[in-house]
């Protein structure tokens, strides 16, 4: 039996989780290029963390489950259902963009109709937001699972620690969910943590901690569904560490040759969880190389089409500048 017929899935939810991934990689690739034509003014990447993203998403429950992200995860948020064009109205800051009507940084991720709960520019703030949550969600006896991300540099705040414990203590449903790309902007990993792995935490407030292979969509939905079935059941958090690696520069603003070597990164995209995916796909015969062409061609339709509207569509309107600033 195959890996994803074991989980369950089939060939439609597989080719779903494919065009989630390309989506984000060829959307993300777009405002690089619109970044350094001086069209938009910051990008913050997902590219080389798509499976990591994709696949955690994909294991929840979209209609019952919230979302508090960290700035990198454009893959969440399309699963959640935030559209290509929401994204580019988001990097031109047009009046449109849903996470804030062009008041936040490009990766301030937010929406009430997508469950998705608005995100800041400090670190970790995130993270005791999906703990309220998940109390309220316990206080309701609802099913609802609360998901945060963060990246590894991320858990060395206080947010991390007093949340965790606060969830671990009270056995909260809620998934805690580190996507460790090896650098807190230019600091590795081995400056950033005395322990070898993230998830080694999780004992010392009393829940599980556990590692996946962040290139890997299949195994990343795995180990997602079991900790949201768990959280369901009143089982207690889970922190999820997913091992990927950030295929770019922190953020349109970094120089990565500063800090990493790009033998490095050249190495690292022999593990593209694209590249990955997709040969598995196509070993399974659930792609094939005409599939793969038309996703191309579909996605890429998809991105010059959001591209095109997002640079046509108007700023928002200065008399509105206070607006969820004061009282109206």
């Amino acid at each position: 039996m195959s890996k994803h017929e074991q989980l369950g899935l089939n060939k439609d939810q597989l080719l779903e989780m494919y065009d989630y991934m390309l989506l984000a990689r060829r959307l993300d690739e777009r405002q690089w290029l619109l970044n350094r034509a001086g069209k938009v003014p910051f990008v913050i990447s997902c590219q080389g963390q798509e499976a990591a993203q994709v696949g955690a998403a994909y294991a929840l429950n979209r209609e019952q489950d919230y979302a508090c992200p960290y700035y990198r995860d454009l893959g969440v948020v399309l699963v959640f259902g935030q559209t290509p064009r929401d994204t580019m109205m988001a990097a031109f800051a047009k009046a449109d963009d849903p996470n804030s009507g062009g008041r936040q940084m490009p990766g301030h991720f937010g929406g009430k109709k997508y469950r998705i709960v608005t995100g800041s520019s400090p670190v970790a703030t995130q993270v005791p937001h999906a703990v309220g949550i998940a109390l309220a969600a316990k206080m309701r006896r609802e099913e609802t699972v609360a998901f945060t991300s963060l990246g590894e540099g991320s858990t060395n705040q206080g947010d991390f620690h007093e949340a965790c414990n606060f969830a671990g203590v009270h056995k909260l449903p809620v998934i805690f969910y580190v996507e460790n790309n090896k650098y807190a902007i230019s600091v590795p990993l081995n400056k950033q943590i005395a322990v070898e792995n993230v998830a080694d935490r999780a004992i010392g407030y009393g829940f599980p901690g556990v590692i996946v292979d962040g290139n890997d969509v299949l195994e990343v939905y795995r180990v997602f569904k079991e900790a949201r079935e768990r959280a369901a059941k009143g089982d207690g958090p889970t922190l999820i560490e997913a091992k990927t690696y950030r295929l770019v520069p922190h953020s349109s603003d970094d120089d990565d040759r500063s800090y990493r070597t790009r033998e490095e990164v050249e190495e690292a995209k022999k593990n593209d969880p694209i590249l990955k995916y997709r040969e598995y796909l196509l070993q399974e015969g659930i792609l094939t190389e005409e599939l793969v062409q038309a996703y191309e061609e579909r996605v890429m339709k998809e991105v010059n089409e959001a591209t095109e509207a997002a640079e046509n569509a108007p700023y928002p309107d200065p008399e509105t500048v206070t607006r969820h600033v004061y009282a109206e």
